[in-house]
């Protein structure tokens, strides 16, 4: 199916629940949008189901979930699956394409995830330290991230969505190749709230094609796109946000982690 048509389903489909993520803090439910004879796998977060937060006391997750897909959307990169704000079977809520993954084989057992923890002082080629901390058992660990431009590319999406809470487990590598980020719904605050597992890049520049596709973002701002994403996150949100990609086109370094919370806890 094309993007249009995953759209078109995921809009107008009947929604039927097929499981509940547990493990989650806020409601969210496996679905099946079904439209004549097609059906597209999804996850649905009803707003009733959101738990409030004091930091983040405007408007809803859910609409930040929106906002951060369409800002990557009109980004052109592809890291946050498709995701819609519509009515469902609990009421209005968030509904996103689901992501296929690709499970580790049994001879791929050793091989570590995007995010991973490996033994200190184990750290591989092609992988960046992030932090060294202790596991259950009281070994030493590193908290470590691939090496890798599709994950890159998600960082600098951090950066201009000021997502506070990028844990190793909101990065899913698809059956397709792709690298996608999930869980935005905490995401576009006006003041700085960047709290990511993804710092192995701090200080290095951001590759330049990123930089021309921020460019042609920060340009869509004076043609609708921030009456658009107005319906989902405040004008002041909206203003932080132009000044973020403003920030990073004047100045194309990746950012070093600000005070005592680097990373959101759990890591996963």
């Amino acid at each position: 199916m094309t993007a249009a048509d995953v759209r078109t389903v995921l809009t107008d489909g009947e929604l039927t629940v097929v499981g509940r993520i547990v493990h989650a803090s806020n409601a969210t439910l496996v679905c099946d949008a079904g439209l004549g004879e097609t059906t597209v796998r999804c996850v649905y977060k009803p707003i009733r189901g959101e738990r409030p937060l004091w930091d983040f006391p405007d408007g809803t997750l859910a609409g930040r979930e929106v906002a951060s897909f369409l800002i990557d959307e009109a980004l052109g990169w592809g890291v946050v699956p498709l995701t819609v704000l519509r009515d469902g079977p609990y009421g209005p809520g968030m509904v996103q394409r689901w992501i296929d993954t690709r499970e580790s084989a049994e001879d791929e057992s050793e091989r570590l995830d995007l995010v991973d923890l490996c033994p200190a002082g184990a750290v591989a080629e092609g992988w960046l330290p992030i932090l060294r901390a202790r596991d259950l058992g009281g070994d030493e660990v590193v908290l470590v991230h691939a090496d890798d431009p599709r994950l890159q590319r998600m960082a600098v999406l951090d950066v201009v969505l000021n997502n506070a809470d990028r844990k190793g487990g909101h990065v899913l590598e698809g059956l397709d190749g792709h690298v996608y980020g999930v869980d935005h719904g905490i995401c576009l605050h006006q003041h700085d709230k960047l709290r990511t597992v993804l710092w192995g890049w701090s200080g290095e520049p951001v590759d330049p094609g990123l930089l021309t596709d921020l460019d042609k973002l920060l340009r869509r701002f004076d043609d609708g796109f921030a009456d658009e994403l107005r319906e989902y996150i405040t004008d002041a949100e909206v203003r932080a946000l132009q000044r973020r990609i403003t920030a990073l086109l004047e100045h194309p370094v990746m950012p070093y982690p600000r005070g005592d919370r680097r990373i959101p806890w759990p890591a996963f």
